[in-house]
């Protein structure tokens, strides 16, 4: 099983790759963020919009808050200044919702219903917590290669990079620098 250090550093992770993402996409031409490239989600905007939308929806069965509209073949935020103000706000809500995880909440089951292909689930959370994190950085992945072949350097995005992860300013149990 994972542990609450584990959700609140991949919380963390997560806002500080989005933020660097998203920051680095602004500087990409609006024509060349929507062109399709081939990708599962087309552009880098539907790739973007296809993580935070994923997002809405793992949060709204952690928290039990209201999903995201259903997509099909929407974007969520079609517009580039939407998608960038409800990733920093979703960003927010998943910090503070990490901050509130505890041991028992990931041992728990945690049920749901997918939306498209109606399915009902029951697994422990811990499992969709992982899977939540997981899902995010498989498409961070994605929409770098994108930013490359747009010729945007996306920069490291290993997690032992991550700010605060040697001194414990993340709130959680410090890593051992490299030596």
């Amino acid at each position: 099983m994972i542990s609450v250090d584990y959700v609140r550093t991949m919380a963390a992770y997560g806002h500080w790759m989005n933020s660097r993402l998203m920051a680095a996409c602004a500087t990409i031409p609006a024509a060349d963020r929507t062109r399709d490239l081939g990708a599962f989600f087309k552009s880098l905007h539907g790739t973007l919009d296809h993580i935070l939308w994923a997002d809405l929806i793992w949060l709204s069965r952690f928290d039990g808050s209201a999903p995201p509209m259903a997509r099909g073949d929407t974007l969520l935020c079609p517009n580039w200044d939407e998608l960038v103000a409800d990733r920093a706000a979703a960003d927010a809500r998943i910090t503070a919702w990490a901050a509130g995880v505890t041991p028992e909440w990931l041992a728990a089951p945690l049920s749901y219903v997918t939306k498209f292909n109606p399915h009902h689930w029951t697994l422990p959370a811990w499992v969709a917590v992982t899977h939540f994190f997981n899902h995010a950085t498989h498409h961070r992945g994605q929409a770098t290669t994108l930013m490359m072949q747009l010729g945007v350097d996306p920069g490291v995005t290993d997690l032992p990079v991550l700010p605060g992860i040697f001194d414990g300013s993340l709130g959680i149990e410090a890593a051992k620098a490299p030596v």
